[in-house]
């Protein structure tokens, strides 16, 4: 058994910490405060953010060994090869852990009569509705695969689940078939109630029941079903075909993903071992790979849709987004932050107040010019229809969009098609970067000039994340800041450019040196013995270069505080390295994605919202934007986010202790931040 290494005992490997992160998800599915399907619907996160783990992650470190490359540099001090061991051990540890935790979950689901059961407990009662649902919904859609000796087996789709079928013939010959589990498919079939019971069945236990239905045309004694899956490498490969379009590049490369090389094969570990070893014969699959023992069901993910069945006591309470004191949806919303700005911060805010804007900006007259960034939208996106108004209108409408955003892609692809349809100028990132700014500024003539309006934001303009990442977004009508932000469209347009910027902090050309310039301050007071700090909210820090100035800063005696939600490659309190550093993540009911710099200035407090991660891909590889927050009471209103975060003791775990994913304690009232910022808002609109 390999032990987990670290490099030079100062940093975390970032896979591992990854792993970490994921071990905190499926601490939520265990907790019994969290509300019983709020539980079963972790369990689906946790399964999806291993599927999306080991398509990206994985790959890259077993392409890094099938190079023949140690990737000590690159992973932290770990070869590559290790690291591909140390990952499997700890994935089947977690799935392990993964499976108790869903038994648990599932017998309290029955004390409160809600009943999953399989197809050995299908009574008469429900027998022909089982029978009618797979006739007329299931049959039609099945894609069922015969297999032979003489028959290659078909590329297997990653987002699917397979049933992998034995059927031992009268003849005593063996045949084997596999049936497809396509996404297309509710999962979970909600059968008739009895006296006040609930009943659902897997798709997967249906089609076991149905098996007969399905094979009958076939001699057998004996049929068996068992589920496998496989997981390819989701890494996108780029033709140098240069009469393609760049989107038909990447649509292409997206359509390879499906004959990637598989990376992880999942399996019932009740499975024949004959027909296993016949299955990974024909798929290939070989030592490298990640082999998994599982349970009975794969995809679990598909827990993120379990059937609420009109349980609200078994669901998160749902809160809707708060008004901002002094933005009215229904008034202009140029006309009030021609006066100040404003800082919504959904999912406490609405997130309408985005769409609002868009929208009035495509209906006003005045309005010539619209800029915006795009890297993940909603699926129906009342953002895209404004732009696309807008456009209607006579409007000049600007987008980059980033049609490389990871599994994304092809709905980028399909907007991107739709706006340039209606006449919308796009833009496709820059070379050799992806654009993953927040950003949109609006031209509007006012008594013969152009003034700018505009918002900065921490995360996507998507309506459905809006509802669960938590981000902040900027309204303003600084006109310095906005002219920062137009040149970074310029750089778009004339990328061999390079702009100088007085407000903004860009990456990839100066988000580094500029955050090295403001911890260096801290640095230098404190060493002046002013009181220093430096408190910093993220999604993730990987980049070393990152961590050892702040390593730097502590030993200056600079206090360090970091809320960081997953990858977290400083280890805090190492003596004579890093004992100013404390480290919390947190984990809860909504996604934390909100970006905050905050330095302490000798009491002048400098505020920054990004797009940015402490990442190398952030800092040297995308463009980013973080942008500094001038306005006195917005400044505090997001130290205040801050500290209400940093007093979490509920849902607060400490970060590369001795002790993995250690909640805080302390002996304070209970806060539980989420909830305590709602709260803020709250008094805040009523003050």
């Amino acid at each position: 058994m390999i032990k987990t290494q670290i490099k030079n005992n100062i940093y975390i490997n970032r896979e591992i910490s990854w792993l970490d992160f994921n071990a905190r998800v499926l601490q939520e599915a265990e907790d019994e405060n969290v509300p019983l399907i709020e539980r079963l619907r972790f369990l689906g996160i946790f399964s999806n953010n291993l599927d999306e783990f080991f398509k990206i992650r994985y790959a890259t470190v077993k392409r890094i060994d099938e190079a023949g490359k140690g990737g000590k540099s690159e992973l932290g001090g770990i070869r590559a090869k290790d690291l591909l061991e140390i990952i499997t051990n700890r994935v089947i540890e977690l799935q392990s852990e993964s499976l108790k935790i869903l038994d648990d979950i599932q017998n309290k689901l029955q004390d409160e009569k809600i009943f999953i059961i399989d197809e050995t407990q299908i009574t008469n009662v429900h027998h022909e509705f089982v029978k009618d649902y797979f006739i007329q919904k299931v049959s039609p859609a099945l894609v069922t695969i015969i297999l032979s000796e003489a028959v290659n087996l078909p590329n297997l789709k990653d987002d699917a689940a397979y049933l992998a079928v034995r059927m031992q013939m009268n003849s005593n010959k063996v045949h084997y078939a596999l049936i497809e589990i396509s996404k297309s498919m509710d999962r979970f079939v909600v059968l008739p109630s009895i006296d006040d019971k609930n009943y659902i069945i897997i798709l997967d236990d249906l089609l076991r029941y149905c098996l007969n239905d399905i094979f009958n045309i076939f001699d057998y004694k004996s049929i068996s079903a068992h589920m496998i899956k496989i997981t390819r490498d989701g890494e996108l490969d780029f033709e140098s075909d240069f009469s393609k379009s760049f989107i038909e590049k990447i649509s292409d490369s997206v359509k390879d993903r499906q004959t990637g090389d598989p990376v992880r094969f999942v399996y019932d570990k009740t499975i024949a071992e004959s027909t296993l070893q016949y299955l990974m014969n024909k798929m290939n699959i070989d030592s490298t790979d990640s082999i998994i023992p599982g349970g009975r069901y794969h995809n679990r993910r598909d827990y993120m849709d379990f059937p609420s069945l009109g349980r609200n006591d078994l669901l998160y309470k749902k809160y809707n987004g708060l008004a901002v004191k002094g933005l009215s949806l229904e008034g202009s919303i140029f006309q009030a932050i021609a006066k100040k700005d404003y800082l919504i911060y959904t999912p406490y805010h609405t997130f309408s107040y985005i769409v609002k804007f868009l929208r009035e900006a495509a209906l006003d007259p005045t309005v010539k010019t619209i800029k915006i960034t795009i890297y993940r939208l909603a699926q129906i996106s009342h953002v895209a229809s404004s732009l696309i108004n807008a456009a209607k209108n006579g409007k000049k409408v600007m987008v980059s969009i980033e049609i490389r955003a990871r599994f994304d892609e092809q709905a980028n692809i399909d907007y991107a098609e739709q706006m340039e349809n209606e006449g919308i100028t796009l833009f496709f990132g820059v070379q050799g970067l992806k654009v993953h700014s927040k950003m949109c500024v609006i031209e509007r003539e006012e008594s013969k000039k152009i003034k700018r309006y505009g918002f900065v934001s921490t995360g996507n303009f998507n309506e459905s994340t809006a509802k669960l990442y938590t981000d902040y977004t900027l309204f303003t009508s600084n006109q310095s800041v906005l002219k920062d932000i137009n040149k970074v469209f310029n750089f778009f347009e004339f990328n061999y450019k390079m702009y100088r910027y007085k407000h903004i902090i860009t990456s990839p050309h100066y988000t580094q040196s500029s955050i090295f310039k403001l911890i260096d301050t801290e640095i230098k007071n404190a060493k002046l013995g002013q009181f220093a700090s430096i408190r910093l909210k993220l999604n993730s820090i990987s980049s070393y270069t990152m961590v050892d100035k702040l390593y730097e800063a502590s030993r200056a005696g600079v206090k360090v505080q970091m809320i960081v939600r997953g990858i977290c490659c400083l280890i805090p309190g190492i003596e004579g390295m890093s004992e100013n550093i404390e480290v919390i993540s947190i984990v809860d009911k909504y996604l934390e994605h909100t970006r905050l710099y905050i330095f302490e200035n000798s009491g002048n407090s400098k505020v920054y919202i990004s797009s940015a991660d402490l990442m190398t891909r952030n800092i040297e590889n995308r463009v980013e934007v973080t942008c500094p927050i001038y306005d006195e009471d917005i400044k505090q209103e997001l130290i205040d986010t801050f500290n209400i975060c940093w007093s979490d003791n509920v849902k607060a775990r400490k970060i590369n202790s001795s002790k993995k994913n250690e909640y805080k304690v302390d002996d304070l009232p209970k806060v539980r931040s989420q909830y305590a910022t709602y709260d803020y808002y709250l008094k805040r609109l009523q003050s």
